[in-house]
């Protein structure tokens, strides 16, 4: 990730003030990971990164969820880890910055189903505790068990720089 990013900065403060100073969860490793993942989410393309076997943008999560399962498509655990990493990070991209579409979609039971499916996905890429995941597989899990915190400061943060932005 190009670490000179002009508004990695602006995210960096955003979500250091939101999750430690506001909401008291205060881990630096958590903060960093989210910092990344708002620049990441920048451009499109790491938006929806999964292609499937014929190379075509999958778009859709119930498509993501079918790239990454080995009893379907998937070809290895590590592809279905790293579609579940990113369908948590999709989920918690989409749930915290654009709730407004989720609740367009289905009100607040799609809040809900997004949070599960954010948890959930999370969960299953924090299993991959061995080498070469071992180090990400607990931060991955703080992200599972407090998924509806992390979405919700996500939230402030996007409320936070429209303000800054007015």
């Amino acid at each position: 990730m190009d670490n000179v990013h002009p508004i990695r900065d602006l995210f960096a403060d955003a979500l250091h003030e939101t999750l430690s100073e506001r909401l008291g969860l205060n881990d630096e490793q958590i903060e960093t990971y989210l910092t990344e993942l708002l620049v990441k989410f920048i451009h499109q393309d790491h938006l929806f990164p999964i292609r499937d076997v014929f190379g075509r943008r999958v778009q859709s999560v119930p498509e993501m969820l079918a790239e990454g399962d080995v009893r379907l498509n998937a070809n290895s655990f590590h592809r279905e880890r790293e579609v579940h990493k990113h369908v948590g990070d999709f989920m918690l991209f989409w749930g915290g910055m654009f709730p407004e579409n989720l609740e367009q979609q289905g009100g607040f039971r799609a809040i809900l189903e997004c949070e599960k499916q954010g948890q959930e996905s999370y969960q299953i890429a924090s299993s991959f505790d061995h080498t070469p995941f071992d180090l990400e597989a607990p931060l991955l899990s703080k992200l599972a068990n407090d998924f509806p915190a992390y979405r919700y400061g996500l939230n402030i943060v996007r409320d936070t720089l429209h303000k800054r932005a007015a």
